[in-house]
């Protein structure tokens, strides 16, 4: 498994998002800091920072999926904006990604 945050320069969110992966997994995460839209689109980049497991965006599911250097922010549990999404989130992404038919249960 691979796990990826794009991200603009001096994101203020990719600690957060950072820090909620180490709370929830070993794996290590590589950073890629993204300067241009057309390298936000190129990458699947849909606002910093952008969470890629095996190169998908499994927070992207249901949205319009517009890639760009913007900011983004998430909705947890209580749909609270947030600037990460929660570490129970993170966990049920995981598990969709090494367990396609855990999707199927969520």
């Amino acid at each position: 498994m691979t796990i990826e945050v794009l991200h603009v320069p001096d994101c203020p969110n990719l600690i957060p998002m950072l820090d909620r992966l180490r709370e929830v997994t070993d794996i290590p995460a590589t950073t890629r800091e993204v300067t241009t839209d057309a390298e936000a689109a190129a990458r699947g980049m849909t606002g910093s920072p952008t969470l890629l497991i095996n190169g998908v965006d499994p927070f992207a599911l249901g949205t319009s999926g517009e890639c760009s250097i913007a900011c983004r922010l998430y909705r947890d549990e209580n749909n609270q904006i947030v600037p990460a999404p929660s570490a129970d989130q993170f966990r049920a992404a995981l598990t969709r990604t090494t367990d396609p038919d855990e999707s199927e249960r969520l």
